[in-house]
């Protein structure tokens, strides 16, 4: 036997080897600065960040315009011969550039392209474009950058702040996941700064001075914000180039990244001077302003919208680094962009917004074959909530026969605290389902809604209580209709009795396993819980961060020692999954 084992490995040894010298061949630059073409899609897999448009569950997520005509710019490219090396631009006296303008048959097809068949989307590029200009050229003059690579996030997104690519590009600078991460943009499930215009432009010019460093060539530096510095390097070694339009005459570049020099220095031509090119009348948006002002943990934009009458879609235009549209939980105090004039009466209203989570049902008809995961599937929905739902006790169903779907509704309204809290609707109206996300655990949501851990388990029929999955959704229900006043630890509610018991309460916080806190109730103020619980007023403000002597009904308040429960945000008892 062992003469045959011999013979087999003399077999496998060419294609050991084989392999072996593929890996050592692989530029090690290329995982530093991969590609943003299609092509590099496979490579840019993250867990931790959103990889497709449907993880933009709240926001907004586009095709970016300039890749909606990408196959036919290259077909028509292939139709011109071969690549031809850029000729001097003569330079209009009123127009003076920074960046290597060239005029060739590339560079004029796109002149023509932009002026007669995508004329309406240059347009609106071309309003977009004040809007970020500012900002960006200042950028670049600081970095010592030519100030005409402004032009690039035009070719790359439109200026559009929500474009998300086919290869998973992200933002106006179109960066992929693990570029953005390598020049400190955070991108989570809350959090995505690639779509921050200033964090965004920061980024991308401290990325173009890398690439310039490595190449010392504007038309390379640009062809590898694309491609990738590991292909251009590799393309410039292996048929002894230097120059980007002798390397696209070779058939080493896909067309996307051949397109992309060109399409730039016609779009930073017409940009420049659009009424020579017959762009007259354009809309010009006025520059980016805002002001900054800090919110809590879990503040929600439509939370702001209320509290300082602004239009909805400008404060997502302002924070689209917000996909869920709500602050991070994990930031305490989030600097969140508003309207200029709106920063005071953010400050002011805030704290007074509150938020009315209730259920509403629509009906679905079970169809032939139709199952209950089907269905479940289908709304977003789990088994055991849509069998309690519907009185149901086994997951059997006949077709024709009617199912209520319940969907959470989200409300916010400005109170005032001589205006009571509404009043709570039925049972039905007083279950909500709680989307898990990323971090979260039973005894957070346990917090969050001020019930034990124990109920969620019964309610939902969980057979782990220490393992539940990201995007699964869990069956809330108020136990506390009848309003009675709650003290809620870290391990189950219990009822407040005595003032001795209280204090006991509170002593018992003190160990840091069991925080200790207050649901307010109907009629509650401020004093009374302090004498409730033997405490200041002044006490409770600290601890809890309050502007004023306001409090809203089913806000937890900490009724402990700070530094042994550690921080918790000011919001709602009942916080709802946006």
């Amino acid at each position: 036997m062992r003469p045959k084992q011999h013979y087999i490995f003399l077999l496998l040894l060419p294609f050991l080897l084989l392999s072996l010298w593929g890996c050592a061949a692989t530029d090690s630059t290329s995982n530093l600065y991969p590609a943003r073409t299609a092509s590099a899609t496979a490579a840019e897999t993250d867990e931790d960040a959103p990889d497709t448009a449907s993880e933009f569950p709240a926001d907004e997520a586009t095709v970016p315009e300039p890749e909606l005509t990408a196959a036919e710019e290259i077909k028509e490219l292939e139709t011109l011969g071969s690549w031809e090396a850029g000729k001097p631009y003569t330079i209009e006296e009123e127009v003076s550039y920074d960046y290597p303008v060239t005029m060739n048959r590339q560079v004029e097809f796109y002149l023509d392209f932009f002026q007669n068949k995508y004329r309406d989307i240059f347009t609106r590029w071309l309003e977009r474009s004040t809007r970020y200009l500012p900002m960006i050229k200042e950028e670049l003059r600081e970095a010592g950058l030519p100030e005409d690579l402004a032009y690039l996030p035009m070719i790359e997104s439109g200026y559009s702040l929500t474009a998300f690519s086919t290869a998973k590009a992200v933002g106006p600078w179109q960066f992929m996941t693990p570029t953005a991460k390598d020049y400190s943009l955070e991108i989570n499930s809350y959090v995505d700064e690639r779509r921050d215009p200033e964090k965004s432009t920061k980024a991308a010019v401290a990325y173009l001075s890398d690439l310039y460093d490595m190449f010392g060539d504007w038309h390379l530096t640009v062809a590898a914000y694309n491609a990738g510095c590991g292909k251009i390097s590799r393309g410039l070694k292996a048929y002894n180039k230097d120059d980007f339009w002798e390397l696209a005459r070779e058939e080493y570049l896909n067309g996307e990244t051949k397109r992309y020099v060109p399409k730039l220095i016609a779009a930073i031509i017409i940009a420049k001077n659009p009424e020579k090119y017959g762009f007259t009348g354009i809309n010009y948006q006025p520059p980016l302003a805002y002001e900054t002002i800090e919110v809590p943990a879990w503040t929600s934009l439509r939370a702001v919208e209320v509290a300082c009458n602004a239009d909805l879609e400008e404060l997502r235009n302002l924070n689209r680094s917000l996909p869920q549209l709500v602050t991070p939980p994990d930031q305490e105090n989030y600097p969140l962009k508003v309207p200029v004039g709106k920063k005071e009466l953010v400050a002011k209203n805030l704290p007074r917004v509150k938020e009315t989570v209730t259920t509403d049902f629509k009906t679905h008809v079970v169809g032939e074959k139709e199952t209950l995961t089907k269905i479940c599937k289908l709304y977003d929905v789990n088994k055991t909530t849509l069998l309690k739902t519907n009185n149901l006790r086994k997951s059997s169903l006949s077709p024709g026969m009617r199912l209520r779907i319940p969907y959470q509704v989200s409300e916010y309204i400005l109170t005032d605290k001589d205006i009571p809290a509404q009043a709570r609707g039925n049972i039905d109206n007083r279950m909500v389902q709680h989307k898990v996300q990323p971090g979260e655990t039973l005894s957070l949501i346990a917090k969050r809604y001020n019930v034990s851990i124990d109920l969620i388990v019964s309610w939902n029929k969980l057979s782990d209580i220490h393992h539940i999955n990201v995007g699964q959704q869990l069956a809330i229900y108020d136990t506390d209709a009848k309003g009675a006043a709650t003290v809620v630890t870290a391990s189950r509610p219990e009822t407040a009795t005595t003032t001795a018991a209280k204090k006991e309460a509170t002593k018992s916080a003190k160990a840091p396993s069991q925080p200790t806190f207050y649901k307010v109730q109907d009629g509650d103020t401020l004093w009374k819980i302090a004498r409730r619980f033997d405490l200041d007023p002044g006490q409770l403000k600290q601890w809890n961060k309050l502007r004023s002597n306001v409090i809203l009904p089913g806000t937890l308040l900490k009724v402990a020692d700070p530094d042994t429960i550690g921080p918790l945000s000011m919001r709602d008892g009942k916080k709802s999954a946006l």
